[in-house]
């Protein structure tokens, strides 16, 4: 499987998770979000570059849902309630799962979201 990002092939395995995690820009996250069907919301930035911010600067840590329900209540201060459902909200294959695809991370072998 691979994405075309500005004309250029970005390979990705067959579950559509970035080969070369290096390759990873915005554009890409936009191509890949597209191929999930998922619209980029600001909410959705901020799932996408706290799981890079994780997985690049804390040892390769990929926060399951409840670690993402965690930190978010503390950051989504403008919604009434931060639970699981704003998280899938953005990202309705799952959101540790799915928004790590278009973050250019690799597959997390976890299951569920807790």
């Amino acid at each position: 499987m691979s994405y075309e990002v500005n004309g250029t092939t970005i390979e990705a395995t067959e579950n559509g998770y970035l080969v070369d995690q290096s390759e990873w820009n915005e554009d890409v996250a936009k191509v890949i979000a597209e191929a999930e069907g998922v619209t980029l919301s600001e909410k959705s930035w901020d799932i996408i570059n706290y799981l890079r911010d994780e997985y690049l600067n804390n040892g390769g840590n990929q926060p399951n849902e409840r670690n993402m329900v965690k930190h978010f209540k503390g950051v989504w201060t403008d919604l009434p309630k931060v639970d699981a459902k704003a998280l899938y909200i953005h990202f309705p294959k799952g959101p540790a799962k799915q928004a790590s695809k278009v973050a250019g991370l690799p597959e997390t072998k976890r299951k569920g979201g807790y």
